[in-house]
């Protein structure tokens, strides 16, 4: 690990969680340069929701460079851009009777948020947009205004003006409705708070801690957003591309947001990052929002051929039984250690394990990495263990990532208890 601590920026993070050298990865499984072979909850934060080296994917990928194809082109119109749009329309957006304009950005999730934020100020002649609490949306600039982590906010490099933050679903506990809440701000012309052009929200916050909206309040959202004309802002990029069983977060709800944002799987595990917006809000001028790397030709292959598996249900039906064994597994693991005080929540295929004793679930995570299972943190002081594995993972490789969570905590708390009691 020498070289990446000589020459690697101090920024670097995930390589400090798992110090090993990576190799090879299929499926749901790592190898590092030794032969130590882990298994992944962790899916490139959300973005290899098809696994690592998907045969679907990469043979199509293969196939695309063999021919020479267009590898960069700006906007220009390319055969892969054609046909990715064309299965985009025809097996996501048509069968949802959706209509929206699909803007290619930069090629980061952070890319398509600023888009976002920046067209609905546009459209709408209003620079407020309303963030809620645990919130993350990306660590540029107008993103990081709307992000709501401390680590990442700092007052020598942040502009914090035109964001406003809301309590999220549940901020609260079950005493008080954040949807009246918001309301009563926006009615109020002494609030302080200034009308939004949108409001931007995460269905299910990820990074913020596995905070999941119900469909309730985001249809209750929805509401105020049309009561007061706001834009309703859908950020899917980690929890979109199947995550929670349907291709959309939000497709439970039954909600229509204006402005959807996508990153992540969407690319098949390449860069790309894309803003689905209502018709009625695509008042650019051409060239007026650009970048060199708007749209990734071989990201929209390997996209097209991931969106394959949407042609029928078989992976919505797939991650919604995998979710019940997971889901399962981690309530018997909760019943089987009451003195960690955990609990759990999720939907389809994210899922946290909140530990709320400080540095235990930090002290899960390096333990599952020494018994092979690669495994992340998530929520305001990283007390949430956060699963994440490929949607295609096999049950048998779910169910020995579980096992591990279960060896892991059942050490470490063997380990303390050893010390409370002063036996070794």
């Amino acid at each position: 690990m020498r070289i990446f601590e000589q020459l690697e920026s101090e920024v670097r993070g995930y390589i400090r969680s798992f110090p090993t050298i990576f190799e090879t990865a299929k499926g749901a499984l790592l190898t590092d340069e030794n032969g130590t072979e882990f298994i992944d909850f962790f899916a490139g934060a959300g973005t290899l929701n098809y696994g690592h080296n998907n045969d679907k994917i990469s043979q199509a990928l293969i196939e695309y460079l063999q021919k020479d194809g267009i590898v960069h082109g700006l906007d220009l119109a390319t055969s892969a851009k054609k046909n990715f749009l064309q299965k985009f329309y025809d097996t996501i957006l048509a069968p949802r009777n959706m209509e929206h304009k699909i803007q290619f950005t930069g090629p980061t999730g952070t890319n398509a948020v600023e888009t976002a934020i920046k067209i609905a100020r546009m459209v709408k002649g209003r620079s407020n947009i309303v963030s809620f609490t645990n919130g993350y949306h990306g660590l540029t600039m107008g993103a990081l205004a709307l992000t709501g982590n401390a680590f990442y906010r700092d007052e020598a490099y942040i502009s914090r003006s035109n964001v406003s933050f809301m309590p999220y679903d549940g901020y609260f506990g079950d005493e008080v409705d954040t949807i009246a809440y918001f309301r009563k701000f926006l009615e109020d012309p002494s609030s302080g708070l200034d009308l939004p052009a949108a409001v931007i929200l995460e269905t299910v916050q990820a990074e913020g801690g596995v905070n999941v909206a119900s469909s309730q309040w985001l249809r209750d959202l929805e509401q105020v957003c049309h009561d007061f004309d706001i834009l309703l802002i859908i950020d899917d990029i980690q929890v979109g591309n199947g995550r929670t069983g349907s291709f959309f977060s939000f497709e439970e709800a039954g909600i229509n947001p204006d402005i959807i944002t996508m990153s992540k799987a969407i690319g098949g595990g390449l860069p790309l990052a894309i803003v689905l917006l209502k018709p009625e809000l695509d008042q650019w001028k051409p060239g007026e929002h650009t970048g060199t790397f708007r749209g990734n030709n071989l990201a929209f292959v390997a996209c097209t051929a991931a969106l394959e598996y949407w042609d029928n249900d078989d992976l919505s039906e797939a991650v919604k039984s995998k979710s019940e064994v997971m889901l399962a597994k981690l309530k018997e693991i909760i019943e089987k250690y009451p003195e960690a005080n955990a609990s759990v929540r999720g939907r389809g295929l994210i899922f946290g394990l909140e530990l709320p004793d400080k540095n235990f679930a930090s002290e899960v995570s390096t333990k599952c990495f020494e018994k092979g299972l690669i495994i992340e943190l998530a929520g305001a002081t990283d007390q949430i263990v956060k699963f994440l594995p490929p949607l295609t993972i096999k049950e048998e490789v779910l169910l020995k990532g579980l096992e591990i969570i279960d060896e892991s905590m059942g050490e470490i708390l063997e380990e303390k208890n050893n010390r409370l009691t002063g036996e070794f």
